[in-house]
């Protein structure tokens, strides 16, 4: 009787352990479709952007601090993208690992890492282990808006032109008080999760900073860039309004934070299909252990009933012998 009433008590705590499962995989499957929608609604702008960055590359000097390679680089400052809740399976633990491998390379080189984080539980992975985080922010994993990664652009940009050679800049705002010096670094990396398929999501490492301007006939491009559609003609002679240096110090900024922004679109897209899958595994094994499980009860109900019929007739052929030896 005890057995059997442990089975049932765990049958009924799996079940609804897997009520829970499956809602967070219902609630990821229709969010999906919204993160691949924001996007797909961010490519024209960037194929736009493509092209007139490429265009101010053929005519402009390519003399800015945000182009140059920096001799005699010594920090990198590494960008690690995960989420805010958990039940996402390995999605976090890639991508944690990944930034490992990035930072172990970054030091092998003879670079100091500044660590940068995004989403509780890369907070929550770094603060266990007592690693220095030089800025963290947390609350847009799933649904990124421009606005809310605001922060996290400026302040890398900022860092970036500051330097490894100028840490005495003083910040304006952003997340650290007013008047509190910006440790600057040579190069910017992110760690990310690329949404490749509903079943493929694979954890990307990309250096943002300095910026590598893709031209035309380059096939590279950044997160979520398509080619132009476009005419794709770069004119040498074109003339620029203001001049090709200006635009393109006014552009530049706004290439890096739209690449950015693109990086955090793939990885809720990512976020979220990580979850849907890990979910509907998790309700699977639910369903199968439940069979299991009822099978276990049904077998020891079986075994109970036997026993007590067992025990009745036993019972009635003592009485019956009792009688005779009478």
């Amino acid at each position: 009787m005890a057995t059997l009433r442990e089975t049932r008590d765990r049958i009924r705590s799996v079940n609804s352990t897997k009520k829970i499962t499956k809602a967070q995989e219902l609630i990821a499957t229709s969010r999906i479709t919204k993160a691949q929608q924001r996007v797909e609604a961010t490519q024209p702008y960037a194929a736009e952007l493509r092209d007139v960055m490429s265009r101010l590359a053929e005519a402009s000097s390519l003399d800015h601090p945000m182009l140059r390679e920096r001799d005699n680089a010594k920090v990198a400052a590494v960008l690690v993208v995960t989420s805010d809740r958990g039940m996402c399976g390995g999605y976090n633990n890639n991508v944690l690992k990944r930034a490992h491998e990035l930072e172990e390379m970054l030091t092998q080189t003879g670079h100091d890492v500044v660590r940068y984080v995004t989403g509780k539980k890369g907070v929550g992975y770094l603060d266990f282990r007592e690693l220095e985080v030089a800025g963290a922010w947390t609350g847009f994993s799933e649904t990124p808006t421009w606005d809310g990664t605001h922060d996290v652009r400026h302040h890398l940009i900022d860092g970036f032109l500051a330097g490894s050679d100028d840490e005495a800049k003083w910040r304006d705002g952003l997340n650290a008080p007013e008047g509190q010096p910006i440790r600057g670094f040579d190069q910017v990396h992110v760690v990310y999760t690329e949404f490749e398929s509903m079943l493929s999501q694979v954890p990307r490492v990309q250096q943002l900073l300095p910026i590598e301007i893709a031209y035309e006939d380059d096939e590279f491009n950044p997160p979520g860039m398509k080619e132009s559609t476009g005419d794709g003609d770069i004119s040498s002679d074109m003339d620029f309004e203001p001049d090709p240096d200006t635009l393109l110090d006014a552009l530049l900024p706004q290439y890096f934070s739209r690449t950015l922004y693109q990086i955090y679109l793939e990885s809720s897209a990512s976020e979220l299909a990580a979850r849907r899958n890990a979910m509907k595994s998790a309700t699977d094994n639910a369903t199968d252990l439940v069979n299991d499980l009822t099978r276990i009860a049904n077998q020891a109900r079986q075994a109970q009933i036997t026993q007590e019929i067992t025990e009745i007739i036993s019972g009635a052929g003592a009485l019956s012998d009792s009688g005779e030896s009478d």
